[in-house]
């Protein structure tokens, strides 16, 4: 049975890493970890933090996943979206949607959707 959960794979652009490392590892603060060589050739980035691990994978034609996302767990749920906002991401607040979550959500640079978190 399904003992827990690997990663969470997003999909980017071709030629976009500069972009992922941008969003992922300067704004978010998340770790860039290095892909086997196997899978390097084919581009794209893999990050972790704490213990979410998000592997963004090139796609070609690339279409962003609208609906479809990550939850990411977050220690100070104000911090982060004060820091999503100021990198000109717009956040849209879902308290009470879940009864104990206060969350919101918004979207990386590639137009994939993303929730943050706090209990």
């Amino acid at each position: 049975m399904i003992t827990g959960l690997d990663h969470v794979q997003l999909a980017m652009p071709p030629g976009a890493e500069a972009d992922a490392r941008s969003f992922y590892a300067g704004l978010l603060g998340m770790t860039e970890l290095p892909k086997p060589a196997a899978l390097a050739r084919r581009g794209g980035c893999w990050f972790t933090s704490g213990l979410a691990v998000v592997h963004l994978g090139v796609e070609d034609p690339f279409s962003p996943a609208r609906k479809a996302h990550p939850g990411f767990l977050v220690d100070d749920l104000e911090v982060v979206q004060a820091r999503l906002s100021g990198g000109g991401h717009n956040c849209t607040r879902a308290d009470g949607e879940v009864p104990g979550v206060r969350r919101f959500h918004t979207h990386d640079c590639f137009g994939n959707r993303l929730e943050f978190q706090q209990a």
